[in-house]
This record gives C-alpha cells, structure tokens and sequence, in this order.
C-alpha cells in the first residue's frame, strides 16, 4: 500500500490556464488500453474504433481533476448522437473509491479503473489529469496535461474537425 501511495504522489497533479489549447500529438502510436469499468465491465480502447475518443487520467485525490469532471461530461452531452466517447481511467484507486465520486458528481462515460497505474505509465501520464484525443482511426491527435474546460466552443469544434476527416 505505501508503494502504491509513493507511486501516485509521484505522478503528481497539475493545475493548467485555462487559455492553453490542445497540443498536437508527437509521441508515437496509441498505446493499447483494456481495463475494467466500476462495474467490473472490461473496455478496450479498440471497441471504439472510428470514433473521437477523449481518454482521460484522474483520481480522486486530485482537485484539478475532479474540478474539469463536470465539463467532460458537458462536452459528452454537447455531443451526445456523435462519434465520440469519454474512457475517463482512474489511477491507482479502488472501484468503491470511484464509485463513490461518482455519486457526487455523476457522469455518464465510464469511470476505468487503473489500479495498479500501469496503463498510466504505458501512456506516460505522469501528470494529472492528462487527456489524450484519438481520431477515429485509432491515433493519438492531441493530448493535454492539467484542468481544461473541455466544454468549450474551441475545443468542441476541433473535436469535430477529426469526425470529419
């Protein structure tokens, strides 16, 4: 348990400027990602396949995570009847811990859970929260570290730019 803890301090939690925009992708092919919801329901990142898919790394523990939850979910309602899907995967925490914070602040994307942090560190998501945008092919477009308003007319539209590719 203390290695787990020292591993999830290590990762950090950043808070960003809202202004920032999402970075264009650089770092190579789109890591693999199969883990269990809440539920114990397993989702790959491949059953997506051709739509934008928005995968974001939080934990509860960290507030610029938890303040960008609610504006994840107005972003997947703004796209509700679109190619588009949130895997949002918890690092480090238990399936009641999630859960839990989803009661709070309930979302209707699934909550992944990533106990053991080694999707996280496959992804390089050594900073939290740290978004990823994939295209409907499957490739990294864009990526992101620390809160954003992802609710945003910006960030919609280039959302909407990879549907139409």
């Amino acid at each position: 348990m203390r290695r787990l803890l020292a591993g999830l301090l290590a990762l950090g939690c950043v808070a960003s400027a809202a202004a920032q925009n999402l970075k264009p992708w650089r770092g190579g092919e789109t890591p693999q990602l199969e883990a269990p919801d809440t539920d114990g329901t397993s989702h790959r990142l491949a059953q997506y396949r051709g739509k934008v898919v928005l995968v974001n790394f939080w934990a509860t523990w960290c507030a610029p995570c938890r303040e960008e939850m609610p504006s994840i979910e107005r972003l997947r309602q703004a796209m509700a009847g679109r190619p588009f899907a949130v895997l949002a995967v918890n690092v480090g925490e238990s399936a009641r811990v999630a859960r839990d914070f989803a009661t709070k602040v309930p979302v209707g994307f699934p909550l992944l859970l990533d106990r053991d942090t080694s999707i996280a560190k496959k992804w390089g998501a050594k900073l939290l929260p740290a978004t990823f945008i994939i295209a409907p092919d499957g490739a990294i477009r864009y990526s992101y570290l620390g809160e954003l308003d992802w609710a945003r007319a910006d960030v919609r539209a280039a959302l909407e730019k990879l549907m139409r590719k």
